[in-house]
């Protein structure tokens, strides 16, 4: 069987789902560790930003990288989805929880449409931001800064005025809070598709990815609402 068949195959397909899935989770959670140095100041934030752009061809790289992630997490999602949709014609509002070890509820049925919300999301993200005022392309002036003597990108300047305004900060938590959502199933369902997973651990493992997948979201929630409060 070649590696295409095995992939399309229902476990290659979880498989890949599985393995994109925790790839994922490692970058936002990263992600949002790094956008907690908004808490230490302006410069710290923009150092950090200014870190990351440094890596040069290595963060080139991993951008990459995390977009192939991204597009086979969210087809592949997709496609199983709809393989079930098929198998199951009644809508899912007719379904009752199967209990473990599917642990299926309104997390688990919402996997693909938060999924794909997420996935728009991003899309609007990087161009907000990293394609932003200062960004590749966008050598806006007024959006840098010196720290020590260098030159850097002031994204700082640029996440305090988004923040600034109603609209984006209740949207952007609103995403968060879909993250919470999808990262509450997700995490459990990529070690269960990977194997990784005993009927024993089963309840455990599901309630700690969702405390992590909350934790990540409170940690993305935290520096936008604090902008917008005045907090920092």
């Amino acid at each position: 069987m070649s590696l295409s068949n095995v992939l399309r195959s229902p476990v290659g397909k979880k498989f890949v789902t599985g393995i994109t899935g925790l790839g994922l989770v490692i970058f936002v959670l990263m992600h949002m560790i790094g956008n907690l140095s908004m808490f230490s100041g302006d410069d710290a934030y923009n150092e950090y930003a200014h870190f990351l752009a440094s890596l040069g061809p290595l963060l080139y790289a991993v951008e990459a990288g995390l977009v192939l992630f991204f597009l086979f997490h969210a087809i592949t999602g997709v496609r199983i989805w709809i393989g079930k949709r098929k198998a199951r014609p009644q809508g899912y509002d007719m379904y009752r929880s199967a209990g473990s070890p599917s642990l299926q509820s309104s997390s688990s049925r919402s996997m693909a449409i938060t999924g794909i919300i997420l996935l728009v999301f991003t899309v609007f993200h990087l161009i907000s931001f990293k394609f932003g005022p200062g960004g590749p392309g966008n050598g806006d002036p007024a959006y840098m800064t010196v720290i020590d003597g260098v030159e850097m990108r002031n994204l700082a300047l640029l996440v305090r005025e988004k923040f600034a305004t109603t609209w984006y900060t209740l949207g952007y938590t609103a995403i968060m809070l879909l993250l919470v959502v999808h990262l509450r199933h997700g995490v459990w369902s990529a070690l269960q598709s990977l194997g990784a997973m005993r009927p024993s651990i089963t309840p455990a493992v599901y309630t700690i990815g969702g405390l992590l997948g909350l934790g990540i979201g409170l940690g993305f929630i935290a520096m936008p609402l604090a902008l917008y409060l005045g907090w920092i």
